[in-house]
């Protein structure tokens, strides 16, 4: 029986390969620019922050920690010798925050915030409920390391030891990480295993749904979140 050419799975692989990088080349686009256009609008605040935080307590104005970016493989299908940060789980990159806890000494370990946690100033408690802290990770939506929308990103120990316990948690990786997303408007911040499973379902729906639109639905339901404080502490 002659095969059609289209149902073959050489002609179909393309034709996926191409929308699949028209819809992320759209989604890249808008996050920049609502990202270009978020800097512009929020420097004033920022800077206002940035003298509320060095005039409150010691130590620098932003917190830079290394985490777990997008798995370029799942982008480009590449694999092989290609691979790399097989342990990490994609790119390692470092993301910008406003400081919000007192400087630590000695080695900090790893771990998650927590409600009425005593590390945390008296005006990064404000910056935390109103998620302003975030703001610095514009630039690193420009820079390339997130978008404006995805899932959190994680640090490299805590990824790996979540990666153990949930089935699926990789999978965010194929997407850059965002600023806000679905999981974040939904649900507070993870303090628990089964905290970031719920959010791992959430996140699993986003990229299944993911578009330019999904995007820009997102960013407009944050600002509600944001200026009702819900899930920040």
């Amino acid at each position: 029986m002659t095969s059609l050419p289209w149902l073959h799975p050489t002609a179909v692989r393309p034709r996926i390969s191409t929308r699949r990088t028209d819809r992320e080349g759209a989604r890249r686009v808008l996050n920049v620019a609502i990202a270009a256009l978020g800097l512009v609008l929020t420097l004033p605040l920022m800077i206002v922050i940035a003298i509320l935080i060095k005039l409150t307590s010691r130590g620098p104005i932003l917190f830079m920690q290394t985490r777990v970016g997008v798995d370029r493989r799942a982008l480009t299908g590449a694999g092989g010798n290609t691979r790399r940060h097989v342990d990490a789980g994609g790119e390692l990159f470092t993301m910008y925050k406003f400081r919000t806890m007192s400087v630590q000494t000695g080695q900090a370990h790893e771990v998650w915030a927590r409600p009425d946690d005593p590390r945390v100033t008296s005006i990064g408690r404000v910056l935390r409920k109103l998620r302003l802290d975030e703001l610095p990770q514009l630039w690193n939506v420009l820079r390339g390391d997130m978008n404006v929308v995805g899932p959190r990103p994680e640090q490299p120990n805590i990824f790996n030891y979540l990666s153990a316990q949930i089935e699926g948690y990789a999978r965010r990786q194929r997407v850059r990480p965002g600023i806000t997303g679905w999981a974040q408007i939904n649900q507070a911040y993870d303090s628990s295993v089964d905290d970031v499973r719920r959010k791992v379902a959430y996140d699993l729906e986003y990229i299944h749904n993911q578009s330019a639109l999904e995007d820009l639905r997102i960013m407009l339901r944050t600002v509600p979140v944001m200026l009702g404080r819900r899930g920040g502490w």
